[in-house]
Protein backbone atom coordinates (compact mmCIF):
# COMPACT_ATOMS: atom_id res chain seq x y z
CA UNK A 1 0.00 0.00 0.00
CA UNK A 2 2.22 3.19 -1.15
CA UNK A 3 2.07 5.92 1.24
CA UNK A 4 4.33 9.03 1.25
CA UNK A 5 4.09 10.92 4.39
CA UNK A 6 5.24 14.16 6.23
CA UNK A 7 6.87 12.21 9.03
CA UNK A 8 7.13 9.29 10.48
CA UNK A 9 3.73 7.50 11.07
CA UNK A 10 3.53 5.67 14.56
CA UNK A 11 1.45 2.37 14.73
CA UNK A 12 3.12 0.78 17.91
CA UNK A 13 1.70 -0.73 21.71
CA UNK A 14 0.62 1.61 24.30
CA UNK A 15 2.44 2.16 27.33
CA UNK A 16 1.74 -0.05 30.39
CA UNK A 17 -1.06 0.58 32.04
CA UNK A 18 -0.59 2.89 35.63
CA UNK A 19 -2.89 5.38 38.25
CA UNK A 20 -2.17 8.46 38.50
CA UNK A 21 1.40 9.13 38.29
CA UNK A 22 3.80 11.84 36.90
CA UNK A 23 5.23 9.47 34.42
CA UNK A 24 5.61 11.11 31.07
CA UNK A 25 3.95 9.17 28.08
CA UNK A 26 4.68 9.15 24.35
CA UNK A 27 1.58 10.68 23.11
CA UNK A 28 1.90 9.47 19.53
CA UNK A 29 2.15 5.62 20.83
CA UNK A 30 -0.89 4.01 19.06
CA UNK A 31 -2.50 1.50 20.99
CA UNK A 32 -3.67 -1.11 18.20
CA UNK A 33 -0.85 -3.26 16.39
CA UNK A 34 -1.45 -3.20 12.24
CA UNK A 35 -4.08 -6.40 12.29
CA UNK A 36 -5.97 -5.19 15.02
CA UNK A 37 -6.17 -1.78 13.46
CA UNK A 38 -7.26 -3.49 9.75
CA UNK A 39 -9.66 -5.68 11.27
CA UNK A 40 -11.94 -2.54 13.15
CA UNK A 41 -11.22 -0.61 9.96
CA UNK A 42 -12.82 -3.24 7.74
CA UNK A 43 -15.79 -4.61 10.31
CA UNK A 44 -16.67 -0.66 10.14
CA UNK A 45 -16.77 -0.64 6.13
CA UNK A 46 -18.55 -4.05 6.06
CA UNK A 47 -21.35 -2.30 8.29
CA UNK A 48 -21.66 0.46 5.78
CA UNK A 49 -21.71 -2.00 2.76
CA UNK A 50 -19.10 0.03 1.14
CA UNK A 51 -18.01 -2.53 -1.13
CA UNK A 52 -21.77 -2.25 -2.17
CA UNK A 53 -22.00 1.40 -2.72
CA UNK A 54 -25.19 1.72 -5.27
CA UNK A 55 -24.83 5.69 -5.11
CA UNK A 56 -21.06 5.36 -6.25
CA UNK A 57 -20.97 2.68 -8.30
CA UNK A 58 -23.92 4.20 -10.66
CA UNK A 59 -22.57 7.19 -10.59
CA UNK A 60 -18.88 7.29 -10.72
CA UNK A 61 -16.51 5.45 -13.74
CA UNK A 62 -14.19 2.19 -12.67
CA UNK A 63 -11.76 4.18 -13.88
CA UNK A 64 -11.80 7.60 -12.81
CA UNK A 65 -9.20 9.04 -10.51
CA UNK A 66 -9.32 11.81 -8.27
CA UNK A 67 -7.61 13.99 -5.12
CA UNK A 68 -9.36 15.20 -2.48
CA UNK A 69 -8.46 16.73 1.03
CA UNK A 70 -8.99 16.02 4.43
CA UNK A 71 -10.25 19.45 6.06
CA UNK A 72 -10.18 20.91 9.05
CA UNK A 73 -13.74 22.84 9.71
CA UNK A 74 -12.74 24.20 13.12
CA UNK A 75 -9.79 24.41 15.57
CA UNK A 76 -8.68 21.26 17.16
CA UNK A 77 -6.45 18.87 18.26
CA UNK A 78 -6.07 15.80 15.69
CA UNK A 79 -6.55 12.00 16.22
CA UNK A 80 -7.21 8.64 14.41
CA UNK A 81 -5.06 9.44 11.63
CA UNK A 82 -4.12 5.33 11.32
CA UNK A 83 -7.96 4.99 11.11
CA UNK A 84 -8.44 7.01 8.20
CA UNK A 85 -5.58 5.82 6.04
CA UNK A 86 -6.74 2.31 6.60
CA UNK A 87 -9.84 2.97 5.60
CA UNK A 88 -9.08 4.86 2.31
CA UNK A 89 -6.39 2.43 1.52
CA UNK A 90 -8.72 -1.04 2.51
CA UNK A 91 -11.40 1.03 -0.78
CA UNK A 92 -8.08 1.49 -2.72
CA UNK A 93 -4.71 -0.37 -2.29
CA UNK A 94 -3.03 1.87 -4.42
CA UNK A 95 -3.79 5.27 -3.58
CA UNK A 96 -1.31 8.08 -2.01
CA UNK A 97 -1.37 9.98 0.99
CA UNK A 98 0.38 12.67 2.16
CA UNK A 99 -0.15 13.34 6.01
CA UNK A 100 -0.15 17.35 6.91
CA UNK A 101 -0.71 17.08 10.58
CA UNK A 102 -0.05 13.72 12.59
CA UNK A 103 -1.97 12.58 15.69
CA UNK A 104 -1.36 15.03 18.62
CA UNK A 105 -0.67 18.21 16.81
CA UNK A 106 -3.18 21.34 16.68
CA UNK A 107 -5.15 22.29 13.51
CA UNK A 108 -7.00 25.74 13.08
CA UNK A 109 -9.93 26.21 10.62
CA UNK A 110 -9.27 25.48 7.23
CA UNK A 111 -6.24 23.43 7.63
CA UNK A 112 -5.81 20.18 5.78
CA UNK A 113 -5.34 17.07 7.53
CA UNK A 114 -4.71 14.77 4.89
CA UNK A 115 -3.90 14.80 1.06
CA UNK A 116 -5.63 11.76 -1.30
CA UNK A 117 -5.30 10.90 -4.60
CA UNK A 118 -6.45 7.57 -6.06
CA UNK A 119 -9.96 6.11 -7.36
CA UNK A 120 -13.02 7.96 -7.27
CA UNK A 121 -14.96 5.35 -6.00
CA UNK A 122 -12.72 4.35 -3.25
CA UNK A 123 -12.28 7.53 -1.86
CA UNK A 124 -16.11 8.23 -1.89
CA UNK A 125 -16.89 4.53 -0.24
CA UNK A 126 -14.54 5.06 2.83
CA UNK A 127 -15.32 8.74 3.30
CA UNK A 128 -17.60 8.12 6.08
CA UNK A 129 -15.55 5.67 8.00
CA UNK A 130 -12.60 7.52 8.06
CA UNK A 131 -14.83 10.53 9.08
CA UNK A 132 -16.49 8.98 11.90
CA UNK A 133 -13.30 7.73 13.15
CA UNK A 134 -11.34 10.14 13.14
CA UNK A 135 -14.68 13.08 14.28
CA UNK A 136 -14.56 10.86 16.95
CA UNK A 137 -11.01 10.64 18.26
CA UNK A 138 -10.24 14.73 17.52
CA UNK A 139 -13.02 15.25 19.64
CA UNK A 140 -11.60 13.70 22.99
CA UNK A 141 -8.40 15.30 22.27
CA UNK A 142 -9.57 19.00 21.33
CA UNK A 143 -11.45 18.40 24.66
CA UNK A 144 -8.51 17.38 26.75
CA UNK A 145 -6.85 20.32 25.19
CA UNK A 146 -8.99 22.28 26.25
CA UNK A 147 -9.48 21.57 29.87
CA UNK A 148 -5.02 21.44 29.84
CA UNK A 149 -4.92 24.45 28.34
CA UNK A 150 -7.76 25.92 31.04
CA UNK A 151 -5.14 24.96 34.30
CA UNK A 152 -1.99 25.87 32.29
CA UNK A 153 0.44 27.63 34.82
CA UNK A 154 -1.10 25.90 37.72
CA UNK A 155 0.17 22.10 38.98
CA UNK A 156 -2.54 20.19 38.35
CA UNK A 157 -2.57 17.62 35.33
CA UNK A 158 -6.18 16.28 33.76
CA UNK A 159 -7.11 12.48 34.08
CA UNK A 160 -9.25 10.38 32.10
CA UNK A 161 -11.67 8.04 34.03
CA UNK A 162 -12.85 5.16 33.35
CA UNK A 163 -16.05 6.09 31.68
CA UNK A 164 -14.97 5.01 27.74
CA UNK A 165 -17.01 3.36 25.22
CA UNK A 166 -16.70 -0.65 25.85
CA UNK A 167 -14.42 -1.62 23.20
CA UNK A 168 -12.83 1.67 22.73
CA UNK A 169 -11.01 2.44 25.95
CA UNK A 170 -7.26 2.11 24.98
CA UNK A 171 -8.03 4.18 22.03
CA UNK A 172 -9.86 7.05 23.80
CA UNK A 173 -7.16 7.02 26.63
CA UNK A 174 -5.01 7.49 23.74
CA UNK A 175 -7.27 10.43 22.47
CA UNK A 176 -7.00 11.97 25.80
CA UNK A 177 -2.70 11.24 25.54
CA UNK A 178 -2.79 13.18 22.06
CA UNK A 179 -4.89 16.25 23.34
CA UNK A 180 -2.07 16.52 26.57
CA UNK A 181 -3.92 14.84 29.37
CA UNK A 182 -2.19 11.67 31.43
CA UNK A 183 -4.29 8.89 31.62
CA UNK A 184 -5.51 7.20 34.99
CA UNK A 185 -5.50 3.45 35.43
CA UNK A 186 -6.78 1.40 32.70
CA UNK A 187 -8.84 -0.98 34.31
CA UNK A 188 -9.95 -2.36 37.50
CA UNK A 189 -6.70 -4.57 38.04
CA UNK A 190 -4.26 -1.81 37.39
CA UNK A 191 -4.66 0.12 40.46
CA UNK A 192 -6.35 0.38 43.89
CA UNK A 193 -8.72 3.20 43.79
CA UNK A 194 -12.13 2.61 47.12
CA UNK A 195 -14.71 4.53 46.59
CA UNK A 196 -17.64 5.43 48.48
CA UNK A 197 -19.59 1.64 47.63
CA UNK A 198 -16.29 0.27 48.93
CA UNK A 199 -16.26 1.95 52.30
CA UNK A 200 -20.01 1.06 52.90
CA UNK A 201 -18.61 -2.49 52.83
CA UNK A 202 -16.21 -2.53 55.40
CA UNK A 203 -19.03 0.01 57.42
CA UNK A 204 -17.13 3.07 56.48
CA UNK A 205 -13.51 2.26 57.98
CA UNK A 206 -11.12 3.72 56.17
CA UNK A 207 -7.95 2.45 57.61
CA UNK A 208 -9.86 -1.13 56.91
CA UNK A 209 -10.03 -0.42 53.21
CA UNK A 210 -6.35 0.85 52.66
CA UNK A 211 -4.92 -2.01 54.94
CA UNK A 212 -7.01 -4.46 52.85
CA UNK A 213 -6.13 -3.20 50.02
CA UNK A 214 -2.23 -3.33 50.26
CA UNK A 215 -2.85 -6.53 51.88
CA UNK A 216 -4.06 -7.82 48.42
CA UNK A 217 -2.20 -5.46 45.84
CA UNK A 218 0.97 -6.15 44.32
CA UNK A 219 4.01 -4.86 46.16
CA UNK A 220 4.11 -1.08 45.35
CA UNK A 221 1.26 -0.61 44.19
CA UNK A 222 -0.36 2.94 44.52
CA UNK A 223 -3.44 2.88 46.96
CA UNK A 224 -5.87 5.94 46.55
CA UNK A 225 -9.14 6.65 48.22
CA UNK A 226 -11.80 8.97 47.45
CA UNK A 227 -13.03 11.04 50.18
CA UNK A 228 -15.81 13.47 50.22
CA UNK A 229 -15.01 15.28 53.37
CA UNK A 230 -12.20 16.47 55.73
CA UNK A 231 -12.48 13.90 58.40
CA UNK A 232 -12.11 11.31 55.70
CA UNK A 233 -9.25 12.96 54.47
CA UNK A 234 -7.37 12.94 58.26
CA UNK A 235 -8.09 9.27 58.45
CA UNK A 236 -6.76 8.41 54.54
CA UNK A 237 -3.06 10.29 55.56
CA UNK A 238 -3.30 8.72 58.96
CA UNK A 239 -3.97 4.92 57.24
CA UNK A 240 -1.31 5.81 54.67
CA UNK A 241 -2.56 6.25 51.38
CA UNK A 242 -0.61 7.40 47.98
CA UNK A 243 -3.54 9.23 46.28
CA UNK A 244 -6.65 10.72 47.95
CA UNK A 245 -9.38 11.72 45.64
CA UNK A 246 -11.18 14.37 46.80
CA UNK A 247 -14.76 14.33 45.76
CA UNK A 248 -17.27 16.84 44.84
CA UNK A 249 -15.70 19.49 47.13
CA UNK A 250 -15.97 23.38 46.21
CA UNK A 251 -12.45 25.14 45.79
CA UNK A 252 -12.64 26.47 48.99
CA UNK A 253 -13.10 22.81 50.60
CA UNK A 254 -10.38 21.31 48.26
CA UNK A 255 -7.96 23.86 49.28
CA UNK A 256 -8.50 22.88 52.97
CA UNK A 257 -7.92 19.37 52.46
CA UNK A 258 -4.93 20.08 49.95
CA UNK A 259 -3.25 21.63 53.56
CA UNK A 260 -4.43 18.90 55.38
CA UNK A 261 -2.66 16.66 53.55
CA UNK A 262 0.37 18.98 53.21
CA UNK A 263 2.34 16.95 50.86
CA UNK A 264 1.85 13.65 52.19
CA UNK A 265 -0.19 12.09 49.57
CA UNK A 266 -1.05 13.26 46.06
CA UNK A 267 -4.24 14.71 45.28
CA UNK A 268 -7.03 14.00 43.13
CA UNK A 269 -9.77 16.62 42.45
CA UNK A 270 -12.93 15.01 40.62
CA UNK A 271 -17.14 15.01 40.35
CA UNK A 272 -18.76 17.15 37.53
CA UNK A 273 -15.90 19.21 36.32
CA UNK A 274 -17.06 21.34 33.96
CA UNK A 275 -14.72 23.71 31.79
CA UNK A 276 -15.72 27.07 33.32
CA UNK A 277 -14.87 25.43 36.79
CA UNK A 278 -11.32 23.76 36.21
CA UNK A 279 -9.31 26.66 36.70
CA UNK A 280 -10.79 27.22 40.30
CA UNK A 281 -10.42 23.87 41.10
CA UNK A 282 -6.60 23.54 39.77
CA UNK A 283 -5.98 26.66 41.78
CA UNK A 284 -6.91 25.03 44.80
CA UNK A 285 -3.51 23.19 44.66
CA UNK A 286 -4.41 20.00 44.15
CA UNK A 287 -2.39 18.11 41.77
CA UNK A 288 -4.83 15.91 39.33
CA UNK A 289 -8.60 16.59 38.37
CA UNK A 290 -9.76 13.81 36.62
CA UNK A 291 -12.91 14.39 33.69
CA UNK A 292 -15.22 11.87 32.74
CA UNK A 293 -16.17 13.99 30.15
CA UNK A 294 -13.46 13.73 28.74
CA UNK A 295 -14.56 10.19 26.98
CA UNK A 296 -18.15 10.28 27.80
CA UNK A 297 -19.25 13.08 26.04
CA UNK A 298 -17.16 15.01 23.77
CA UNK A 299 -18.52 16.55 20.64
CA UNK A 300 -17.08 15.48 17.37
CA UNK A 301 -14.74 17.93 15.53
CA UNK A 302 -15.65 18.98 12.60
CA UNK A 303 -13.72 17.45 9.73
CA UNK A 304 -14.72 17.12 6.07
CA UNK A 305 -13.35 15.46 3.11
CA UNK A 306 -13.38 17.92 -0.24
CA UNK A 307 -12.68 16.40 -3.55
CA UNK A 308 -10.73 18.73 -6.20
Amino acid sequence: MPLTTTAEHRCRTSPPSAPATDAIYDRLKFPLEAMELTRRVQAALDEDRAFEDVTTIATVQSDRRARARLVARQSGVVAGVPFALAAFQSMDDKCVIRIEAEDGMPVSKGDTVLFISGHARGLLSAERVALNFMQRMSGIATLTARFVDAVKGTRAKILDTRKTTPGWRSLEKYCVRCGGGVNHRLDLASAVLIKDNHLMAVNGDVGLAIRRCRDLAEPGALVEIECDRPQQVREAVEAGADIILLDNMPPATLRECVELIDGRAKTEASGGVTIDAVRAIAESGVDYISVGALTHSPPALNLALDFE
